[in-house]
């Protein structure tokens, strides 16, 4: 889901500035509700777990170019379901970041761009989790229709953005098209795998019961919403 460098230049960008800043703004405010509910200790270890396993996803997990953009295995429903929406939204911005500075710094331009790619799918994926799943049902004892309709949209969020960097960066000529289309042909193929996986660990967390309570997972991972 990176943009390539060149996509999106000059006065354009300034646009993934703006992007970039109301997703991390709401991401401070989600953080502060996180610490106000479960303390600052829970919020900075969830966050740390899942900014490592973001980075991993990034440079460790295969990943491809195609079209106009890279197919990562970015386990976007995998980190709110374990971790909740906060930790899993700093994590994805501090992996990101990490990748970056430390391996990629051609993509440092491009970060308020990405970092939209992968926040603003996040936040939709949560609020429809909060509309799926009813709330006498813990993350744990979710269905695999669950499961896939949040890859669905996850998975599909970052699609759709990277299509329209894509487009508002190089317009609609038939190659910029076509290689969009490549990009998410690639991409939604993620979708065949994340369900499987959410569910894989999501299997494992409910054998290892005695991890309830702890403050390195979401409260919700094995009980009902308050």
């Amino acid at each position: 889901m990176h943009i390539e460098p060149g996509i999106v230049e000059g006065a354009k960008i300034m646009l993934s500035y703006a992007t970039a800043t109301a997703a991390l703004g709401y991401t401070a405010k989600l953080a502060a509700d996180t610490v106000a509910e479960d303390g600052a200790a829970s919020l900075a270890l969830r966050a740390t777990l899942a900014s490592v396993l973001v980075f991993c996803f990034f440079e460790v997990l295969p990943h491809h170019p195609v079209g106009v953009s890279e197919v990562h295995l970015i386990l976007g429903s995998t980190l709110l379901l374990l971790f909740g929406v906060a930790p899993a939204a700093i994590g994805l911005a501090a992996g990101l970041l990490a990748q970056g500075l430390l391996f990629a710094p051609a993509d440092l331009p491009q970060y308020g761009i990405n970092v939209t790619t992968l926040l603003a799918p996040l936040f939709a994926t949560a609020a429809l989790a909060r509309r799926i799943i009813p709330p006498h049902t813990a993350y744990v004892d979710i269905s695999y229709r669950q499961a896939l309709q949040l890859s669905v949209t996850y998975q599909g969020g970052i699609v759709a953005w990277v299509a329209f960097w894509a487009l508002y960066g190089q317009g609609i000529g038939a190659d910029n098209l076509q290689q969009v289309a490549t990009f998410g042909a690639a991409y939604m193929s993620v979708v065949l795998l994340e369900p499987l996986i959410d569910l894989a660990v999501l299997a494992a967390a409910k054998a290892l019961n005695r991890l309830k309570g702890s403050i390195a997972l979401e409260k919700r991972l094995y009980e009902c919403a308050r």
